[in-house]
This record gives C-alpha cells, sequence and structure tokens, in this order.
C-alpha cells in the first residue's frame, strides 16, 4: 500500500478531531451541577445555623455572619447561653444531635459528602479534561469520549465518598470522646495544633510528592491502545486517579477538624488551595502550605503554654 493510501486509510479510521471536544461542556456540566449541589446543602445548613446560633463558635472567620444572628445584641455570655438552649437534638437542617445516634451518624456522612463534593470534585477538572482529549482522539470509539469521563467523575467521587465515610467515623470517635463541640468545632486547642500539625508535616513527605506529582501528569491505567472507551473503564481510571488525588489531599482536607467542620469560609479556601495546588505544577507552593500549617500550629502551642 501506498503512502498516500495509507494516509487516507488513516484518515477514515480517526474520529472527527471535534467529536471529543464537543462533549466537553457536558462533562463541565456535570462537575458544575455535583459542586453545587454541595454547596447548596452546605448553605442551607449554615443558613439555619445563622438565625439562632453563635456562629463564633463554628470556627474562625465564621463570626461574620453574627450580622445576621438575633443573639448579635446581647453579651458573649448570653450568646454562648442560649446557643446551648437552641441546640437541642439536632433541631437545625443536618445537624447531628449529641445522641450521635444511627441517624445523626447519616446527617454526618451527608455533610461530608457534600463537602467532598463541594470542594474535591472541581479539583478533578484538569484530570477530566486530559483523559477527555486523550480519549478523543482513541479510534474506534463508539461512545465517544463523553462516557467515559462522566463515568470517571463518579469513580473519582467514590473515593472520596470512602473518605467521607472515614471522616464520619473519625467525627464520631472524636465527639464521644469530648474532642468535638456540638458546633462540629474542635474542643481543645490540644486538638487543633495536632491536626494542624500533622497536616503540615505531610505536605513535605514523599508520598505528597508523589501523588502531586501523577495529580499534574496523570498516567493512565486503563485507556491504553482500544480500551477505555467504555463507563466501566472510565470509571476505573476515576477510581484510580481519586486514588491518587486523595494521597496528595488528605490532609488539607482533613485540616476542616482544626477550623469547624461547617466553617464555610475555611471550606472555600481550602477547597481554592487544593484546587491550586493540584492545577499549576510547582515544588514550592506544596511546602509553603505546609510550612504555614506547621508555623500556625507553633503559635497556637505557644498559647497553651502562655
Amino acid at each position: 500500500m501506498t503512502t498516500a493510501a495509507t494516509e487516507k486509510n488513516d484518515l477514515k479510521q480517526r474520529p472527527d478531531p471535534g467529536f471529543g471536544r464537543r462533549g466537553w461542556p457536558l462533562v463541565v456540566l456535570v462537575v458544575a451541577m455535583l459542586s453545587l449541589s454541595g454547596w447548596s446543602y452546605l448553605l442551607v445548613m449554615v443558613a439555619d445555623m445563622v438565625p439562632a446560633m453563635d456562629m463564633t463558635q463554628v470556627g474562625p472567620g465564621m463570626g461574620v455572619f453574627n450580622h445576621f444572628n438575633i443573639f448579635s445584641g446581647l453579651s458573649a455570655e448570653a450568646r454562648a447561653a442560649l446557643a446551648v438552649i437552641c441546640l437541642p437534638a439536632g433541631a437545625t437542617f443536618g445537624m447531628p444531635s449529641a445522641a450521635m445516634t444511627g441517624a445523626d451518624l447519616l446527617r454526618i456522612f451527608l455533610m461530608w459528602a457534600m463537602m467532598s463534593m463541594a470542594m474535591m470534585v472541581p479539583t478533578a477538572i484538569p484530570m477530566l479534561k486530559a483523559y477527555h482529549a486523550r480519549i478523543g482522539r482513541g479510534r474506534g470509539s463508539r461512545d465517544g469520549a463523553l462516557v467515559p469521563s462522566v463515568a470517571a467523575i463518579f469513580g473519582y467521587l467514590t473515593v472520596w465518598l470512602g473518605y467521607a465515610l472515614v471522616a464520619t467515623l473519625a467525627q464520631w470517635g472524636l465527639s464521644v470522646a469530648g474532642g468535638m463541640t456540638d458546633m462540629m468545632a474542635p474542643a481543645s486547642l490540644a486538638l487543633t495544633t495536632t491536626v494542624l500539625f500533622a497536616a503540615g508535616l505531610y505536605q513535605f513527605t514523599p508520598a505528597k510528592a508523589a501523588c502531586l506529582q501523577r495529580c499534574w501528569y496523570p498516567r493512565w491505567n486503563f485507556s491504553e491502545g482500544m480500551t477505555g472507551r467504555g463507563l466501566v473503564t472510565g470509571y476505573g481510571e476515576g477510581l484510580s486517579q481519586g486514588l491518587i488525588c486523595l494521597g496528595c489531599c488528605w490532609a488539607v482536607m482533613t485540616v476542616m477538624f482544626a477550623v469547624g467542620l461547617m466553617n464555610i469560609i475555611w471550606i472555600a479556601l481550602l477547597g481554592g488551595i487544593m484546587a491550586l495546588e493540584k492545577t499549576f505544577p510547582s515544588k514550592l507552593f506544596p511546602k509553603m502550605i505546609g510550612a504555614g500549617l506547621i508555623s500556625w500550629a507553633g503559635l497556637l502551642v505557644g498559647l497553651i503554654y502562655t
């Protein structure tokens, strides 16, 4: 076969180069819907807390919401006392009660699941875009890049739902041990400093560096050759990349235990930090995050012993 004939045959087998790109807006739409669902749930939780509670108890920075608090004109002691009165057995949307029943654990899991959707799913966009482009360049694809890319989103999310389950059990254990308040904030500076120091230290480990490198430059496990075109392989790729992301981001995500689990200011801040860390390759930025967390822990230790 001549070179011209070979090239002609190759063009016949090659899919429309715009085919994969046409499906990308739908992938972004799914990501946006999942993230907005998570944010909507969390914002409704906070909106339901604001009218009746002292929001300074939720975590650093949340006191700004006391401008909308019916207790805002009272003294700190009066607000604290009324907040206790207004915290009966999970009367607020999504908030668990102090009893920690099975229903309360379900509420906690749902909160962590929504937090994962709000914070972590958007950080997967660079990986999903690279995967979508790779599948779109493949040959012999019947379902194009859309189906495996959307499946990858849910595979990725499955990993973070697993993290949500572990976080739920950790929160339950800390609450039973008296380490968390009814407002889902750390009950002592000791817990805060421990979490901050551990998360900061992890930023300097080889495991963090290796996982972050894979986030920047994904290695596809299920898209070699003519495979990786369908629902199952896309979901498997999402699971694989989700595990890498978990290895990269679990420590920064766990900082929520130090700043208050319903602290939406820090939910947004940490989500943005993780998105920047995963999107723009930089060996310095992760270490800056680690140094900041360790320094913060050191300042709190100084407060404990002064």
